[in-house]
């Protein structure tokens, strides 16, 4: 099935890649047929949907759609950079940041929600990719959630 297809089918739309924040690429090759995409915030139109910590200002579920948003992001960029989502050969790694208060476990959780995504976009063959969620004590404009991940493309 064709990638666009099935955002198109989930009512998903693409953001644009948003710019970067600092002295770095939004996403970066390697090898032959890696791509890293730098870590990504809940942004839209370049402002965070949210902010605060997980367990103490937000909720486990105001944190699992911050890590949505970031995982759009991440699609946003890959687009951006390779052009064609149906390059995709598989998600190979994905690491989660979670800023959250001292008492907070659930990162795992958060994290779920932007790795459910990449499966309900390629599906689980393609899509579900090695992952670790790290809690935080904070993260850059107090965002509560970034999302980082390594892709392989054909």
């Amino acid at each position: 099935m064709c990638i666009y297809e099935r955002l198109k089918e989930l009512g998903i739309t693409l953001p644009k890649a948003p710019a970067p924040m600092g002295v770095y690429y939004p996403a970066k090759e390697f090898g032959e047929k890696f791509i890293y995409i730098s870590g990504q915030g809940p942004n839209v139109d370049g402002k965070a949907v949210v902010t605060g910590k997980l367990g103490r200002e937000l909720t486990l579920e105001q944190g699992q759609k911050a890590a949505y948003v970031c995982m759009l992001n991440v699609l946003g960029v890959l687009h951006d950079k390779i052009g064609d989502l149906n390059k995709v050969k598989s998600a190979v790694k994905v690491l989660g940041f979670v800023a959250s208060a001292d008492d907070f476990y659930d990162h795992p959780k958060v994290i779920n929600a932007g790795s459910q995504l990449l499966v309900d976009v390629f599906g689980e063959q393609i899509g579900k990719a090695a992952r670790s969620a790290i809690g935080t004590n904070a993260l850059p404009g107090n965002i509560p959630v970034e999302i980082e991940a390594l892709f392989e493309i054909e």
